[in-house]
């Protein structure tokens, strides 16, 4: 039986032009025990003191295998409920770049601007529990007139 989330998706691919790059697998996966995984080599050892002094001590294994595919340059999508720990998986990768690499820029998209606000503060938190990234100065361009744009000097 089709879950209204698949019912969505089809609806949205419908009559969607064919493409190297475009949707080529829907799974949908029953519900399972949740997992945690090792943090990954590749993450800049101050990113994770911060997820730790967060009260993050290990990754569910969903936000591991994301980051990871992010982390190589992969797209990526993550489907998963409220409150689940989709964010990490791109704050991961994206806060490792931006220690490792000062002309590293990063720009989030978000549909909401109750969203966007609540990644900006989680981004704010993060960038300041870095030291690498005490010149990383996340700010919002949600089309008001009295905010800046401006990242990183």
């Amino acid at each position: 039986m089709p879950s209204f989330g698949g019912e969505l998706l089809t609806a949205a691919v419908a009559g969607a032009e064919s493409s190297p790059d475009a949707l080529r697998h829907v799974a949908e996966l029953p519900a399972r025990q949740a997992q945690t995984a090792d943090w990954p080599g590749w993450a800049h050892p101050d990113v994770l003191r911060a997820f730790h002094d967060h009260g993050i001590s290990r990754p569910w294994s969903h936000q591991l295998r994301a980051a990871d595919l992010a982390h190589d340059g992969r797209h990526v999508v993550i489907s998963t409920g409220t409150a689940s720990g989709k964010s990490l998986a791109f704050q991961l990768p994206i806060m490792d770049a931006l220690a490792r690499d000062p002309r590293a820029r990063a720009l989030y998209l978000s549909p909401t601007k109750a969203l966007g606000h609540d990644q900006l503060r989680a981004a704010h938190s993060l960038t300041t529990a870095v030291g690498a990234l005490s010149d990383v100065a996340p700010t919002s361009y949600d089309g008001d007139p009295h905010r800046g744009a401006q990242i990183r000097p």
